[in-house]
């Protein structure tokens, strides 16, 4: 999986996949989970074509 992922000031998570579908949708249910202790309330799926763009995963400040 490649692409980025940042949590914004309000506190929510923004992030972007690319990959073979079973990995997206991998990555997709880690969110929904959210790390231990972490109050998930919404993950909000957008599907787009991929783009390509992007060369590994990175976390955005």
């Amino acid at each position: 999986v490649t692409g980025w992922v940042r949590t914004l000031p309000d506190g929510r998570v923004e992030a972007v996949f690319e990959g073979d579908k079973e990995a997206v949708e991998a990555m997709i249910a880690v969110c929904q989970r959210g790390p231990p202790g972490a109050k998930v309330e919404n993950v909000e799926v957008i599907w787009e074509n991929p783009t390509n763009e992007f060369k590994d995963f990175r976390i955005r400040y």
